[in-house]
């Protein structure tokens, strides 16, 4: 009895394995969103993730939420410097996300500080 339990509980813990190593490594797609930043922030209850927003519109109807890891320290004092200024995101895109990585399937790798398009000179 204890061989069956313990061969049931290795082999769902190497399936979450292979099922974690595909979310996290295989991406769904990459791409570049600009926007003016308006939101980021460090939220949580049990796992404390760094989110943020862009508004691509005039509007604002236009919100694109995007989450970024911890190892991406960079990235995240860039976009506290850049708050409320228009930037250029470099993203990944996962097919799903588990809870202490972030609430969306997009993550940012990139920041740059470009012209807002709205503002001519």
């Amino acid at each position: 009895m204890k061989k069956i339990i313990g061969v049931l509980i290795t082999t769902l813990l190497v399936l979450f394995l292979i099922y974690y190593a595909f979310i996290y490594y295989v991406t769904y797609s990459t791409g570049f969103r600009s926007g003016e930043l308006i939101k980021i922030s460090k939220k949580g209850v049990i796992s404390k993730t760094w989110e943020g927003e862009i508004s691509q519109g005039i509007s604002g109807a236009q919100i694109f939420a995007f989450s970024i890891e911890d190892k991406h320290k960079k990235v995240i004092n860039d976009l506290n410097k850049l708050e409320g200024r228009y930037v250029k995101l470099t993203y990944i895109e996962r097919y799903t996300t588990f809870f202490w990585l972030g609430d969306t399937k997009y993550f940012i790798t990139k920041v740059e500080e470009e012209q807002s398009p709205h503002i001519r000179k």
